[in-house]
């Protein structure tokens, strides 16, 4: 099926969110989409898929011009839909949601389940998805919640399939899985438009990128461009793709936990836990999600109770200190969900910046807030951490992932801090974006305050981190230096201690402190 938008133009108020986009998309192709959050992505495949109207321009579908008057009129077209945030129901099976809205029915008029189980174990099978359809969703790690999507669409017979962001929520190795779905995808014949930001997945896969930048088309190229060349078109501007960083001085013990645990029905979700974080350095935490990086994040926060062991900032004991008395106390906190922990999409962007300081005397007095110092504080830090919004009272909501970040560093960065923690800082930023807040975090190591960073990128780790502390089903099984191989670092991933993932790999000991890492593929 060969897919043509032409001229297509969206609009929000005065926000252009797309602007005269012309896009072609071949059959059997795997056309990548590129660019910064923010930049009408979304946007312009929500068009395409029925749920938006456009203003001007039309879609095209074997030369002929289509009107899609919602979703299913896009599905009975032949084009589906694999959205970020999945749209599943937690106690269906994997056949229930499949066939949730298009269902067989038998010759007695009632649903055929049997046959709604056959058609997903034959797509399943088929491209080597490995999924029972009598499982139900709730009991399904993310990347298998995503196959579900996708035989759902192609149960509808799908011919272009839309993977937006596919994955942001994905570990390493279920992104390479994914990879290799959409490979034999493709050699189905099915075309696909690929949402992403992430530069290593784009020339992985794609056979044409198309960057969009506010907007507007701004420019084609090859998988064969290089990283820096792609950031550049996404951007607008050149970007660093490494971290500039000076050589840390740490100083004294900043944020210690010692020997904690905690326990969950019987399971340990920390196990014994002891790490310590210099003043002057950033203390990176490495390991495949799940294995108690979240409820580390927590205990330092204050939101989980440990059953046994310390937490310390600086020489204070904050064990039994409330979330309050710890922000106070000096700690910062970037959450891993920003949507769901760190703001308060009702708010207005001003008043999301004080969410921990509302009761600071330089915002008002007793419970009365001043709006006209809220707001100079907004317009201020906005300034500051380049937030790109276009009226601080707007709701927080209406900003892209990128900018809710940079407003959640903004708040936390604006007090003075003698420890930062921060949870998945870049997950499902753009390039821009990344650079920004890498630079941010540096500088907080630079200016005195112990950084303890909890990522799932493996390269962000090595990027930042001036130790690494790793993580395997909530142990530390050892800290080591970011020179460290990565072999040997995804041998203790996976449970190993330091010398014995040594002795499983071809390493004498690790590399040289300096030694380069692969950023330039990110």
């Amino acid at each position: 099926m060969l897919l043509e938008l032409r001229g297509i133009t969206k609009t929000f108020g005065p926000l252009v969110a797309n602007d005269r986009i012309d896009i072609t998309v071949e059959p059997g192709q795997i056309h990548a989409l590129l660019g910064e959050n923010g930049a009408g992505k979304s946007t312009l495949m929500n068009v395409l898929y029925g749920l938006y109207d456009p203003d001007e321009g039309e879609i095209l579908i074997d030369g002929t011009p289509v009107t899609f008057r919602g979703p299913g009129d896009a599905v009975a077209a032949g084009i589906g839909m694999v959205h970020q945030h999945f749209m599943l129901i937690p106690v269906f099976t994997v056949a229930e949601s499949v066939a949730l809205g298009y269902e067989p029915v038998g010759p007695a008029g009632v649903i055929d389940a049997r046959a709604a189980a056959a058609k997903v174990k034959e797509i399943s099978d088929r491209f080597g998805f490995d999924l029972d359809p009598r499982a139900y969703i709730r009991d399904l790690p993310v990347g298998a919640q995503q196959r579900v999507e996708i035989i759902k669409a192609l149960s509808r017979e799908a011919k272009v399939l839309i993977l937006d962001e596919p994955t942001a929520v994905l570990t390493p190795q279920e992104t390479d899985e994914l990879m290799a779905i959409m490979r034999d995808l493709k050699a189905a014949g099915t075309s696909i438009v690929f949402i992403t930001h992430k530069l290593r997945e784009i020339r992985e896969v794609a056979d044409t990128i198309t960057v969009i930048r506010r907007g507007r088309v701004v420019g084609t190229a090859e998988p064969t461009a290089s990283a820096s060349e792609l950031a550049g078109l996404m951007v607008g501007h050149e970007v660093s793709l490494r971290v500039d960083k000076e050589e840390a001085s740490p100083g004294p013990v900043g944020l210690a936990l010692r020997g904690v645990s905690v326990i969950d029905d019987g399971v340990p979700l920390l196990d014994d836990v002891t790490l310590e974080v210099r003043v002057g350095e950033i203390l990176g935490v490495a390991g495949v999600q799940g294995n108690g990086q979240t409820e580390l994040g927590e205990v330092v926060l204050g939101l989980t109770a440990p059953l046994t062991g310390t937490v310390s900032l600086g020489e204070t004991d904050i064990t039994r200190m409330s979330v309050h008395e710890r922000l106070g106390a000096g700690l910062g906190f970037v959450p891993e969900d920003r949507s769901t922990d760190g703001l308060v999409a009702g708010l207005s962007i001003a008043e999301n910046m004080i969410l921990d300081r509302y009761d600071d005397p330089v915002f008002g007095r007793g419970p009365a807030l001043s709006p006209a110092r809220v707001r100079a504080n907004a317009e201020r830090l906005r300034e500051e951490f380049d937030v790109r919004v276009t009226d601080v009272s707007d709701p927080i909501s209406t900003l892209s992932g990128g900018n809710q970040q940079k407003a959640i560093l903004a708040r936390e960065l604006s007090r003075p801090l003698k420890a930062l923690v921060a949870s998945q800082p870049t997950r499902g930023l753009d390039v821009g974006s990344i650079e920004f807040v890498h630079k941010r975090l540096v500088q907080e190591r630079d200016a005195g305050a112990a950084v303890l960073i909890i990522s799932s990128e493996l390269d962000e780790v090595y990027s930042l981190a001036d130790r690494i502390a790793v993580m395997y089903r909530g142990r530390v099984v050892g800290v080591v230096d970011p020179a460290t191989p990565r072999d040997v670092l995804g041998l203790m991933m996976a449970g190993a201690t330091l010398d014995e993932a040594l002795a499983r790999t071809d390493h004498d000991a690790p590399a040289q402190a300096g030694a380069s890492t692969p950023e330039e593929d990110r």
